[in-house]
C-alpha cells in the first residue's frame, strides 16, 4: 500500500543542511512539528481530492483517513509520520448505496441504449466524471441503508453489492501523486514557521 511521505534528507537537502547547524533538540522539535502540520494539511487535501474525483463527500473521506504522527517525547524522537486510509469496519468496503443516483433508468433511456431490460432499475455513479450505470435486479433494503441483489431466481438468498472503498480511492495513482506534491510544497514553509516558534520558546 502506498502512502504520501516526506523524507527530509532526500526531498529537502537544504533543510537537512540547516538541521546540522542547529542544536539537536531545536532541530528535532521543529522537524516533528513541521511534519505533523504537513500531514494534517495532507489529510485535508486528500479528502478534497478524493471527493473531487469520486462521488463521496469530503466528510466521509476524512472519517476514514488516519494520521499517525511523529513525536518527540522524553528524549525519544520519532520522525516517521504516516497518512493512510482505514476501513470503517474490519474488511468492509463501501456499499453501493452511497453511489445511488436519484432517478431510475427511464424506459426511453433504456431503449436508446439498447437495454430495454434495464428500465426501472437503480442507477449508480461512482466517479464524478463517469457516466451512470445500472445493475439489473439491484434493490435497496435494510431500511434504505444497503443495496442488494438476488443470487438466484428465488426471493432469497441475497447479497450486498459493494464497490471501491476509500482505501482504494486513496491509492489511486493520480490522487496520491497530487497530494504528495501538495505536502512537499507545504513542508518548507511549515518548517520555517515551526523553527521560529521553537527558537522563540528557547529565547524566553
Amino acid at each position: 500500500m502506498s502512502y504520501p511521505s516526506i523524507n527530509v534528507r532526500t526531498n529537502f537537502p537544504q533543510i537537512a543542511a540547516k538541521l546540522d547547524s542547529l542544536g539537536q533538540d531545536i532541530g528535532n522539535k521543529a522537524v516533528v512539528r513541521a511534519i505533523n502540520t504537513t500531514m494534517d494539511q495532507g489529510k485535508i487535501q486528500m479528502a478534497r481530492q478524493i471527493s473531487s474525483e469520486f462521488r463521496v463527500s469530503v466528510g466521509t473521506v476524512k472519517e476514514r483517513l488516519k494520521v499517525y504522527k511523529a513525536s518527540a517525547r522524553n528524549g525519544a524522537i520519532r520522525f516517521i509520520a504516516t497518512l493512510q486510509a482505514t476501513n470503517k469496519g474490519p474488511g468492509r468496503s463501501m456499499n453501493l448505496i452511497g453511489f445511488v443516483t436519484r432517478g431510475k433508468v427511464s424506459k426511453a433511456s433504456a431503449k436508446r441504449s439498447g437495454r430495454a431490460d434495464l428500465a426501472g432499475q437503480l442507477q449508480f455513479q461512482i466517479k464524478r466524471a463517469g457516466g451512470k450505470k445500472a445493475i439489473k435486479g439491484a434493490f435497496v433494503g435494510n431500511q434504505g441503508r444497503t443495496v442488494f441483489i438476488r443470487t438466484g431466481k428465488d426471493r432469497l438468498p441475497i447479497k450486498a453489492l459493494n464497490t471501491i472503498d476509500i482505501t482504494q480511492m486513496f491509492n489511486t495513482r493520480r490522487v496520491n501523486k497530487l497530494v504528495q506534491k501538495v505536502m512537499l510544497d507545504k513542508f518548507p514553509p511549515n518548517f520555517q514557521r515551526e523553527l521560529r516558534a521553537v527558537l522563540k520558546g528557547y529565547a524566553r
